[in-house]
């Protein structure tokens, strides 16, 4: 059995108003990978074209051991995009029956099931329910489909908190079984505290850094302090009259003396001042 659920190697995307550049990364059998960036940044292009919807210039995409957007990987891959994709004059309770047909390994009584747990009613009309009760519709439609491969691009954004709970509590059900993956793109980043493996932060249409998430933390602090900054080992620094903020390679700490005041630096930390050093670097 494959390791990899999803390579993308070299990955070239040229459009008119973006550009994904050299992009490689895998997806392990077991994880859940993070993907985070600021807006524009390119991630619903990556999953865009890993999902076969965007045909890329160069390189390669596999997954689960096909080609992006066969139907032999589509079916073993459960996806929940930001806005809903089935029509909205459908009903929820037969959304199932609807997409039974296209899934062999369709689970109706899952199906079922994760409705009334999510409290979805399901003799509404989808265009009639809620922001929060469709994105959960729409990962009840992923999990009936029994997939191998869960894509998640920004389900949480607008939902409360216990929503956002719930979706948190079914993936790491999901998970339980060592055979599945998932890739979790949210601006939310608190969701991936407690529930990514790896973290792929997207700047540019590129990957500004990726690895495992605890040591991606790790390799980044929070420096502040006031004065002259030390050149050359801050990303992306802020000032604000005589004091100064920047990210730091954790390594780096001892170069700003014992003047600067030194913190964990949070995901959102990493990726502000990761894109503001890229935007520095272009100008």
């Amino acid at each position: 059995m494959n390791d990899d659920m999803v390579r993308i190697s070299n990955l070239r995307i040229n459009r008119p108003t973006f550009e994904i550049g050299e992009v490689s990364f895998t997806i392990p059998r077991g994880a859940v990978v993070g993907l985070v960036g600021p807006n524009g940044a390119g991630k619903t292009t990556v999953i865009r074209s890993l999902l076969g919807l965007l045909a890329a210039d160069a390189g390669e995409i596999e997954v689960l051991g096909h080609p992006a957007g066969a139907s032999a990987a589509l079916s073993k891959t459960g996806i929940v995009l930001d806005q809903p994709t089935a029509a909205g004059d459908w009903r929820a309770q037969s959304l199932g029956r609807r997409l039974a047909p296209f899934y062999p390994d369709w689970d109706e009584e899952l199906f079922t099931e994760l409705l009334e747990r999510f409290g979805v009613p399901q003799g509404q009309r989808i265009d009639e329910l809620s922001r929060g009760q469709q994105v959960k519709l729409s990962l009840a439609s992923a999990l009936a489909q029994r997939p191998e491969l869960l894509i998640l691009d920004e389900p949480s954004s607008g939902l409360d908190p216990r929503s956002r709970r719930q979706i948190g509590d079914v993936i790491r059900q999901f998970m339980v079984d060592p055979r599945h993956a998932v890739l979790f793109s949210t601006h939310i980043t608190t969701d991936l505290d407690d529930l990514a493996d790896e973290l792929i932060v997207f700047v540019g249409g590129q990957i500004a850094h990726h690895g495992i998430l605890a040591d991606v933390k790790g390799d980044f602090a929070m420096a502040r302090g006031a004065g002259e900054l030390p050149g050359g080992s801050a990303l992306g620094a802020q000032r604000s009259g005589e004091q100064w903020s920047a990210l730091i390679r954790t390594e780096d700490s001892a170069k700003f003396g014992p003047e600067a005041v030194i913190d964990e630096a949070t995901i959102d930390d990493i990726i502000i001042h990761l894109a503001a050093e890229h935007e520095r670097a272009i100008a």
